[in-house]
């Protein structure tokens, strides 16, 4: 059995066991009723939380907060790593640093996990179907013991996307969403069948859906994979008595440098404010604050799709330029003797590449807009099943390209493995 293969069934194995826990339900909770409030509440945003989590929140499992305390913490620690140096320089200190900048989040996970946990539970007992509360027995005890089923249910989730992480086979986070997103496909499809087979829209719409969806994984496909090269040239240089020619090689940048992030991010700050109102009022009053937020913030409302945008551009140039410093990147070549063709070193340099980094995250935060917003609009007007959203697809797509290349390469290792094998043989 190949090292590939044995790595593959223990990703699949760990992915089972994360299924199996999204089943688990919290102690205390009346099933029935919470079946049919899920019901009254299948679109938005908790639909969207529903799908991030796996359908882990619409079982109320101890699974139910999932990645997400992990996700907000990890944004919150990069946005202060830009405001305080202390945290800056720990992120730059190699593969010590980010140990430690990882120890950080998680902590701030588990702190995130305890505050929602614990609205959660308070939510949980409010919530009410007919006079017929979702809680059997309210009071502290239960709290307690949710809470802590919640907060042991997300350290278990970050334990288990670190050991998928570490075993090579596609990133652990992106994983987990992408099995809750899949999971939800075929019913989403038979659901889009069924309004078809009872006229609730027609056959050439769906016929339009299907086209629209095939063309936006082909664009996904073709940006994802877009580069913008930038010509590096490396001097002559002597080591001991070899002397080695001068060499010209490109620095790649992605169109989308923020793969999945940016969405991601942007999805999870505007889920959760519509969440908490969503379970503690199932029925606001009209004219409340919690009726008219819902109402403007709403999948396809203007003002919800011009958040949506907003976040993802700021996300995308957040994490873009987290990932690729453009001073540090023109310092790192500097100090490599190496020359962006057409640009002095430094200062220089680095106003070069944040230009063709600026306008690069415009294109590829544009992109994103279009593909996550535009399914929101069908799905507010048209009643379309909210997993075939733009931020699933995205996720999907993004996930199968990077565990493509994954395999590719430990395939292309195994035979250059075999090659200097051979070689030496001879």
């Amino acid at each position: 059995m190949s090292e590939l293969f044995k790595k593959i069934l223990i990703v699949i194995l760990f992915l089972i066991i994360y299924r199996f826990g999204t089943y688990i339900p919290l102690p205390g909770i009346n099933t029935v009723v919470l079946e049919e409030i899920f019901k009254k509440n299948s679109g938005g945003m908790i639909a969207m939380f529903n799908m991030f989590t796996g359908g882990a929140l619409g079982r109320m499992s101890i699974l139910s907060l999932n990645i997400m305390p992990y996700i907000t913490a990890s944004i919150l620690i990069q946005l202060l790593s830009f405001s305080f140096k202390e945290i800056e320089e720990i992120r730059k200190d190699g593969i010590r640093g980010r140990r430690k900048i990882t120890q950080y989040t998680k902590y701030l996970a588990i702190i995130l996990a305890t505050i929602q946990s614990y609205g959660f539970a308070v939510a949980a007992e409010n919530m009410k179907l007919q006079g017929t509360y979702l809680v059997d027995n309210p009071g502290f005890l239960f709290r307690f013991i949710a809470s802590l089923s919640m907060i042991g249910g997300t350290v278990f989730v970050i334990w288990l996307t670190e050991q998928i992480s570490a075993i090579g086979i596609g990133q652990g986070s992106s994983l987990l969403i992408f099995t809750g997103i899949v999971v939800g496909i075929p019913k989403s499809v038979a659901t889009l069948l069924d309004m078809g087979k009872n006229g609730t829209i027609s056959t050439p719409f769906i016929i339009m859906i299907i086209i629209i969806c095939i063309g936006m994984v082909f664009g996904i496909i073709l940006v994802e994979r877009g580069y913008r090269k930038i010509s590096v040239m490396y001097p002559k240089r002597q080591v001991g008595r070899q002397l080695y020619a001068s060499q010209t090689s490109f620095m790649p940048i992605k169109i989308n440098t923020s793969g999945v992030m940016a969405p991601i991010f942007a999805s999870s700050l505007l889920m959760f404010p519509m969440t908490i109102i969503g379970f503690n009022e199932s029925s606001p009053e009209p004219g409340s604050f919690s009726y008219n937020f819902i109402y403007y913030f709403s999948n396809g409302k203007p003002l919800y799709i011009l958040t949506y945008i907003f976040l993802i551009f700021f996300f995308s140039f957040f994490y873009s330029s987290a990932i690729l410093n453009p001073i540090e990147t023109a310092e790192n070549l500097k100090k490599s003797n190496a020359i962006v063709s057409g640009q002095r070193p430094g200062e220089r340099t680095a106003k070069y590449i944040s230009e063709i980094l600026n306008k690069i995250t415009t294109i590829g935060a544009i992109y994103l807009s279009f593909i996550c917003v535009l399914p929101e609009i069908l799905v507010n007007y048209y009643s379309i099943p909210f997993y075939l959203g733009g931020t699933s697809l995205l996720i999907v797509v993004n996930v199968i390209i990077e565990l493509f290349q994954q395999f590719q390469s430990y395939i292309m290792g195994g035979k250059y493995g075999t090659m200097l094998q051979q070689m030496r043989k001879k």
